[in-house]
């Protein structure tokens, strides 16, 4: 490995350790303290499913391949090898609301992980999954299940005051923007979306007469702000440069306007869930243009040959 992919590797597991660190305090001041509606088993059961599903993947995979198993080692291995299954863990057990129902969040849970490990898309001589894994198992969950919903956003500060209730988004803006500014590097796609979200309430303002506030306010809850910092920016299903970054928070906004004006609930998962796919779906059909040449070129030889040895007959 070189100094660069070290580099590349140190940037991306120190991003997920803040973001497993942030969202781990988030669950259990969220459960003590700030209100959360779940019981205890949603987020502890979401954990042992996404944990479980990702060590039985990478064995499979690891057996079939005739190789270690990246988890065996010292416990250093084993943890930042589970770092993104609990960050999905405890994302879905937060934001994924059942009822005193707990398989709806394990089937999510399990639905995240193999999204992951099944669909892959092929991106500089590498196989990468592209769909957001807490996002597409939610996603999944919400159209199965019509009971099924989202955390109503008032449990994030329903036990706290008025001053409590700015300080909290307050830290998740400033502690989102750091992580990402550091580690992910996906702030242009953080100010695209914002930016694509703040056009799109403006626009349907004017078309609907509905007031503008009114089509603002999802931004002044937690989990819109957690959907921002911590899940629409993940670094592994985005774009890389700025100018891509920016045109995929555009398009999750512009995909979430088109939801709403349909009347559909939950638009900001299902949006997020559609752009990823539409861009799944256009670097594969991408990669067929590109080869189209290549095997086009043994055809068009052995037609050279074929009509090389009619001359010569004639």
């Amino acid at each position: 490995m070189t100094t660069a992919d070290n580099w590349i590797q140190g940037r991306r597991f120190g991003g997920l350790r803040r973001f497993a660190i942030a969202i781990t305090v988030l669950n259990l001041l969220g459960h003590t303290w700030l209100g959360f509606e779940q019981s205890w088993a949603q987020p502890l059961l979401a954990l042992a499913t996404t944990y479980s599903c990702e060590l039985f993947v990478e064995w499979m995979d690891a057996w079939a391949g005739r190789r270690r198993p990246r988890f065996l080692g010292d416990w250093r291995k084993t943890i930042d090898f589970l770092l993104p299954a609990h960050i999905t863990g405890l994302a879905i057990g937060m934001l994924l609301y059942s009822g005193d129902r707990v398989l709806p969040t394990m089937f999510a849970a399990a639905v995240a992980i193999a999204s992951k490990a099944t669909l892959h898309i092929t991106m500089q001589g590498q196989k990468r999954h592209f769909l957001n894994p807490s996002n597409f198992g939610i996603t999944v969950a919400l159209l199965l299940f019509p009971w099924v919903g989202i955390s109503p956003p008032y449990h994030f500060t329903e036990n706290l005051g008025h001053a409590g209730s700015l300080i909290l988004p307050a830290l998740l803006c400033v502690s989102g923007t750091l992580i990402n500014a550091r580690f992910t590097g996906r702030l242009p796609l953080i100010l695209g979306w914002m930016t694509g979200f703040i056009l799109q309430a403006a626009v349907r303002s004017v078309m609907t007469g509905a007031p503008l506030a009114g089509a603002l306010n999802p931004i002044t809850g937690v989990a819109f702000l957690l959907f921002t910092f911590y899940m629409v920016s993940d670094p592994a299903t985005t774009p890389f440069s700025a100018s891509r970054q920016s045109l995929f928070g555009l398009a999750v906004a512009g995909a979430y306007s088109v939801l709403v004006h349909w009347h559909v609930a939950f638009g900001l998962f299902f949006a997020l869930t559609l752009v990823a796919a539409v861009r799944g779906l256009a670097h594969q059909v991408a990669g067929l243009v590109r080869k189209a040449p290549a095997i086009r070129k043994p055809a068009t030889a052995a037609q050279n040959a074929v009509a090389a040895m009619t001359e010569r007959a004639s």
